[in-house]
């Protein structure tokens, strides 16, 4: 079987630079270091032997940032938009692959071995986000990836999951589970709500 390998993208973690949204409700410096502390978090969770992991990092010259694990290949986001940087690396891939942003705090293992089996017999994966974007996409092998593959879609807005599908008409499409990432303070109190209440 190919070898599976998940990306995450991830950005430098610096005040202004990441998270910029959330940053103007609670600070800059608050949000960048949540978001450092989540993409640890989250590579920890990821770590499994059923697939490699790769870092996508922006901008490119993060890409020797000491802060990143040091055994964990990383490649350049390089320009464009989301969907032409996603494209970029997803065609680095040579047999399934799987894609995530690095700001969804409830994203564990079982989600990736899940979106990996989804892909058997399908082309494409999509992981729903509860704004109407996706945490996750995925292709049956990287060679599928092709520049232009994610366009137009308006990014940032409830209609980037369905923009994305359109793209793909006639793609053979699975869904993984929907999860929520954090673009907000709101976004924030949900997640501290919901760790509460466990």
């Amino acid at each position: 079987m190919a070898e599976r390998t998940l990306i995450v993208m991830v950005k430098e973690p610096r005040p202004g630079r990441v998270k910029t949204r959330l940053g103007r409700e609670i600070g800059m410096g608050a949000a960048a270091w949540w978001y450092r502390h989540q993409c640890l978090r989250l590579i920890r969770r990821l770590r499994d032997p059923r697939w490699r992991i790769v870092l996508a990092v922006a901008p490119d010259q993060a890409l020797s940032e000491p802060f990143w694990p040091s055994d964990l290949l990383r490649v350049p986001q390089g320009a464009g938009d989301l969907g032409q940087r996603m494209a970029r690396a997803l065609g680095r891939a040579r047999g399934p692959v799987c894609l995530v942003g690095s700001d969804i705090p409830g994203l564990d293992r079982r989600h990736i071995a899940r979106a990996f089996e989804a892909l058997q017999g399908r082309d494409a994966v999509f992981g729903p986000a509860a704004d109407g974007g996706y945490w996750l996409v995925g292709l049956r092998r990287g060679g599928l990836a092709r520049a232009g593959m994610f366009g137009p879609v308006r990014w940032s807005s409830p209609h980037a999951l369905a923009d994305s599908r359109a793209a793909l008409a006639g793609w053979r499409i699975a869904l993984a589970d929907r999860l929520a990432d954090v673009d907000t303070a709101a976004d924030l109190g949900a997640l501290a709500h919901r760790d509460f209440c466990r």
